[in-house]
Protein backbone atom coordinates (compact mmCIF):
# COMPACT_ATOMS: atom_id res chain seq x y z
CA UNK A 1 0.00 0.00 0.00
CA UNK A 2 1.35 3.21 -1.09
CA UNK A 3 0.28 6.67 0.06
CA UNK A 4 0.64 9.56 -2.28
CA UNK A 5 1.90 12.54 -0.33
CA UNK A 6 1.08 15.98 -1.23
CA UNK A 7 4.51 17.59 -2.62
CA UNK A 8 5.12 21.21 -2.71
CA UNK A 9 7.43 22.41 -5.42
CA UNK A 10 10.30 23.96 -3.73
CA UNK A 11 10.44 27.37 -5.73
CA UNK A 12 13.37 27.53 -8.35
CA UNK A 13 16.23 30.21 -6.60
CA UNK A 14 16.79 33.54 -8.24
CA UNK A 15 19.91 35.13 -8.01
CA UNK A 16 20.92 37.62 -5.51
CA UNK A 17 22.16 39.92 -8.81
CA UNK A 18 19.01 39.52 -10.71
CA UNK A 19 16.84 40.00 -7.90
CA UNK A 20 18.48 42.73 -7.13
CA UNK A 21 18.33 44.41 -10.66
CA UNK A 22 14.59 43.52 -10.81
CA UNK A 23 14.26 45.41 -7.29
CA UNK A 24 16.06 48.55 -9.17
CA UNK A 25 13.46 48.87 -12.42
CA UNK A 26 10.34 47.99 -10.43
CA UNK A 27 11.42 51.09 -7.87
CA UNK A 28 12.27 52.98 -11.15
CA UNK A 29 16.08 53.78 -10.06
CA UNK A 30 16.90 52.19 -13.92
CA UNK A 31 15.34 52.48 -16.82
CA UNK A 32 16.74 49.67 -18.95
CA UNK A 33 17.65 46.34 -18.62
CA UNK A 34 21.15 47.33 -19.73
CA UNK A 35 21.24 49.75 -17.10
CA UNK A 36 20.14 47.36 -14.80
CA UNK A 37 22.70 44.57 -15.69
CA UNK A 38 25.54 47.17 -15.25
CA UNK A 39 24.32 48.10 -11.63
CA UNK A 40 24.69 44.66 -10.59
CA UNK A 41 27.27 43.77 -12.57
CA UNK A 42 26.53 41.41 -14.91
CA UNK A 43 25.62 41.29 -18.71
CA UNK A 44 22.67 42.61 -20.55
CA UNK A 45 21.88 39.25 -22.40
CA UNK A 46 22.18 37.54 -19.01
CA UNK A 47 19.97 39.85 -17.40
CA UNK A 48 17.53 39.37 -20.69
CA UNK A 49 17.66 35.44 -20.50
CA UNK A 50 17.28 35.49 -16.64
CA UNK A 51 14.20 37.63 -17.01
CA UNK A 52 12.60 35.80 -19.63
CA UNK A 53 11.79 32.54 -17.71
CA UNK A 54 9.07 31.51 -16.46
CA UNK A 55 9.34 31.95 -12.44
CA UNK A 56 11.45 34.68 -12.85
CA UNK A 57 8.27 36.54 -14.58
CA UNK A 58 6.38 35.49 -12.17
CA UNK A 59 8.51 37.05 -9.47
CA UNK A 60 8.64 39.92 -11.48
CA UNK A 61 4.67 40.78 -11.70
CA UNK A 62 4.61 39.86 -8.07
CA UNK A 63 6.87 42.94 -7.34
CA UNK A 64 5.10 45.04 -10.06
CA UNK A 65 2.14 44.22 -7.85
CA UNK A 66 3.28 44.94 -4.42
CA UNK A 67 4.69 48.22 -5.70
CA UNK A 68 1.29 49.35 -7.17
CA UNK A 69 -0.26 48.47 -3.94
CA UNK A 70 1.58 51.00 -2.11
CA UNK A 71 1.40 53.65 -4.62
CA UNK A 72 -1.96 53.58 -4.68
CA UNK A 73 -2.13 54.47 -1.25
CA UNK A 74 0.44 57.68 -1.58
CA UNK A 75 -1.99 58.40 -5.23
CA UNK A 76 -4.97 58.42 -3.08
CA UNK A 77 -3.45 60.68 -0.76
CA UNK A 78 -2.41 62.46 -2.91
CA UNK A 79 -5.42 63.15 -4.64
CA UNK A 80 -7.57 64.07 -1.51
CA UNK A 81 -5.07 66.92 -1.01
CA UNK A 82 -5.65 68.07 -3.98
CA UNK A 83 -9.50 69.15 -3.00
CA UNK A 84 -7.85 71.95 -0.72
CA UNK A 85 -6.06 73.33 -3.53
CA UNK A 86 -5.77 76.92 -4.04
CA UNK A 87 -6.29 76.27 -7.90
CA UNK A 88 -10.11 75.44 -8.82
CA UNK A 89 -9.36 73.67 -11.73
CA UNK A 90 -7.60 71.21 -9.80
CA UNK A 91 -9.77 71.01 -7.00
CA UNK A 92 -12.46 70.40 -9.83
CA UNK A 93 -10.45 67.04 -11.67
CA UNK A 94 -9.57 65.65 -8.15
CA UNK A 95 -13.30 66.38 -6.87
CA UNK A 96 -14.42 64.70 -10.31
CA UNK A 97 -11.74 61.91 -9.76
CA UNK A 98 -12.74 60.40 -6.32
CA UNK A 99 -16.71 60.97 -7.03
CA UNK A 100 -15.98 58.93 -9.50
CA UNK A 101 -14.20 55.71 -7.88
CA UNK A 102 -16.93 56.09 -5.66
CA UNK A 103 -19.10 55.21 -8.81
CA UNK A 104 -20.86 58.97 -8.88
CA UNK A 105 -19.95 60.63 -12.49
CA UNK A 106 -21.63 61.91 -15.12
CA UNK A 107 -22.69 59.44 -18.28
CA UNK A 108 -19.22 58.98 -20.26
CA UNK A 109 -21.32 58.82 -23.58
CA UNK A 110 -22.31 62.40 -25.00
CA UNK A 111 -26.13 62.40 -25.36
CA UNK A 112 -26.91 64.27 -28.97
CA UNK A 113 -30.26 64.15 -30.04
CA UNK A 114 -31.68 65.40 -33.10
CA UNK A 115 -35.00 66.03 -35.14
CA UNK A 116 -34.96 64.91 -38.25
CA UNK A 117 -36.88 62.49 -40.18
CA UNK A 118 -34.01 60.52 -41.49
CA UNK A 119 -33.04 56.98 -40.12
CA UNK A 120 -29.56 55.86 -40.00
CA UNK A 121 -27.12 57.50 -42.45
CA UNK A 122 -25.90 60.85 -43.49
CA UNK A 123 -27.46 63.80 -45.00
CA UNK A 124 -26.02 65.40 -47.34
CA UNK A 125 -27.70 69.46 -48.65
CA UNK A 126 -26.30 70.04 -52.19
CA UNK A 127 -28.72 72.73 -52.68
CA UNK A 128 -27.87 76.45 -53.26
CA UNK A 129 -28.96 79.13 -51.10
CA UNK A 130 -32.40 79.85 -51.64
CA UNK A 131 -33.57 77.17 -53.93
CA UNK A 132 -37.36 76.13 -52.80
CA UNK A 133 -37.05 72.48 -54.03
CA UNK A 134 -37.83 70.10 -51.51
CA UNK A 135 -34.32 67.79 -50.68
CA UNK A 136 -34.13 64.75 -52.83
CA UNK A 137 -34.28 61.24 -50.54
CA UNK A 138 -31.29 58.73 -52.54
CA UNK A 139 -31.72 55.48 -50.64
CA UNK A 140 -31.34 51.95 -51.92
Amino acid sequence: MTTALATTEKPKPISKKVRTAIDAMVRGDVKTITAAAEEVGITREHLSRELSKPHISEFMHQKVLRHLAVAKMRAGAVKAELLDSDNAMVQDRSSTFILGLAGIQPSQQPSVNVNIDVRAGYVIDLSEPGDERPMKVVSP
